[in-house]
């Protein structure tokens, strides 16, 4: 949350020069970085929908689902009051507004999300795609 958002405020800071590509490889390396530093002590579970799809899977246990989503409301919650003290005045810049209607909105994160959730869970629970990433790295 903290790079993701940080870059698209600095973006917005500085009149465009970081661009999309920018700050969705800020995101993209914040991402990977945490994922391959605490992937093996905590799964990398970043996001609720991730961890609620693993528990629904069975690779989770579900007594430990809400103390994985508090911990995840929470850290987006001080990433946010942390980028607020560092970027006050120029906040606007991680505001999105959909561009498009409510509904093609609706139906643009629902398969955005679907495609990221089903990479995710079967990258992750399955023993060749693991053992494919680990002959490439």
């Amino acid at each position: 949350m903290f790079a993701g958002m940080g870059s698209a405020i600095e973006n917005e800071k500085v009149e465009n020069s970081e661009t999309l590509i920018g700050c969705a490889g800020a995101s993209g390396l914040a991402v990977m970085i945490i994922i391959l530093s605490t992937g093996h002590i905590s799964g990398a579970h970043l996001n609720p929908a991730i961890t609620i799809s693993f528990a629904a899977l069975k690779h989770f246990p579900w007594k430990n689902v809400p103390v994985y989503i508090g911990a995840q409301i929470l850290a987006s919650i001080c990433a946010a009051f942390s980028l607020k003290v560092i970027f006050h005045p120029f906040m606007n810049g991680g505001v999105t507004v959909p561009s498009v209607a409510i509904g093609e909105a609706f139906a643009l994160k629902f398969i955005i999300g679907f495609n990221l959730m089903f990479v995710v869970t079967d990258v992750a629970t399955d023993t060749r795609a693991v053992s494919i990433i680990i002959l490439i790295t």
